[in-house]
C-alpha cells in the first residue's frame, strides 16, 4: 500500500466562542484519491479543509504529511471565486505565480495552457465583471492550478452555481484530476455530485463533526453525464443519502 499523502490525527477544533467545531478526527488520504466531505451544514467540513491548507489551527491533534511535505504545493479554490476585479483573466491566474517571484516570460506557457484546459483561451484580457458565475469559478480554479498543485483542495466551489453550469464543471474538474494524478478535497452539500465525483466519500456528523461513514465509490472512471441516469449511480446515491440522514440525526 502507498503512505498517505497527508494523515489527520485525533484533530479537534474548538473556536474562541467556545463552539468545538471538530472532534477528535481521524482521517488519512491516498495520493491520487478524489475525497469529497459531506455532512450537515455547520459540521466543520471547511474548517478542516482550512486545517489542512495551514489556514487555521487546529486546537489538539496534528496534520501529518509524507515525507518531504507539501509547502506550496497546495492549491485551494474557495466558495466565492474572490478574483482581483481590476486585473484580468490572465493576470489573475498569474497572481500566485508572481506573488512566488516567477516572472512572466516564465510563468507564460503554464498560464496559458491552464486557462485553455479549462475553456478559457480568448479570455486572457477579459474583466471578472464581464464574466458569468461559472467562468469566474473556472478563472479562481485557474489560479489554484497553475502553482501545479500535488494537493488540490475546494470547498463548494460550485454550489452557487446553476446546475447545467455544474454539470459540466465537475465534468471539467474530473478530466483534468485524471490527466493531472492531484489529490483532490472536495467539500459539497451535493449527495449527487459528491457520488459523481469522488471514488472516497466522508460523511461527517452534525457539529461538532466527527467520522460517521467513510464510504468507497467503486463507479468506473471516467464519468461521464450519462452516468447520472444510470442505475448503478442512483443506487450508490441512495445509499450515501441514508448515511448522511443517519449521521444528521
Amino acid at each position: 500500500m502507498r503512505s498517505p499523502l497527508v494523515a489527520i490525527e485525533g484533530l479537534s477544533k474548538t473556536f474562541r466562542n467556545g463552539t468545538l467545531a471538530l472532534d477528535r478526527l481521524d482521517l488519512t488520504v491516498a495520493p491520487g484519491a478524489f475525497l469529497s466531505l459531506l455532512g450537515p451544514s455547520g459540521c466543520g467540513k471547511s474548517t478542516l479543509l482550512r486545517i489542512i491548507a495551514g489556514l487555521t489551527p487546529p486546537s489538539s491533534g496534528r496534520v501529518a504529511w509524507s515525507e518531504g511535505g507539501l509547502e506550496g504545493r497546495i492549491g485551494f479554490v474557495f466558495q466565492e471565486p474572490t478574483l482581483m476585479p481590476w486585473a484580468s483573466v490572465w493576470e489573475n491566474a498569474y497572481l500566485p505565480l508572481r506573488l512566488a517571484g516567477l516572472a512572466r516570460p516564465a510563468a507564460a506557457p503554464r498560464i496559458d495552457a491552464t486557462l485553455a484546459a479549462l475553456g478559457l483561451a480568448g479570455f486572457e484580457h477579459v474583466y471578472p465583471r464581464e464574466l458569468s458565475g461559472g467562468m469566474k469559478m473556472r478563472v479562481s480554479i485557474a489560479r489554484a492550478l497553475v502553482t501545479e498543485p500535488r494537493l488540490l483542495l475546494l470547498d463548494e466551489p460550485f454550489a452557487a452555481l446553476d446546475e447545467l453550469t455544474r454539470f459540466k464543471l465537475n465534468e471539467d474538474l474530473l478530466r483534468l484530476w485524471q490527466a493531472h494524478g492531484w489529490t483532490v478535497i472536495f467539500v459539497t452539500h451535493s449527495v449527487f455530485e459528491s457520488v459523481f465525483l469522488s471514488n472516497r466519500i466522508l460523511v461527517l456528523t452534525k457539529r461538532p463533526g466527527r467520522v460517521a461513514a467513510d464510504v468507497a465509490i467503486d463507479l468506473p472512471y471516467p464519468r461521464e453525464g450519462g452516468l447520472r441516469t444510470e442505475a448503478a449511480y442512483a443506487e450508490r446515491c441512495r445509499a450515501v443519502s441514508a448515511l448522511l440522514a443517519e449521521a444528521a440525526r
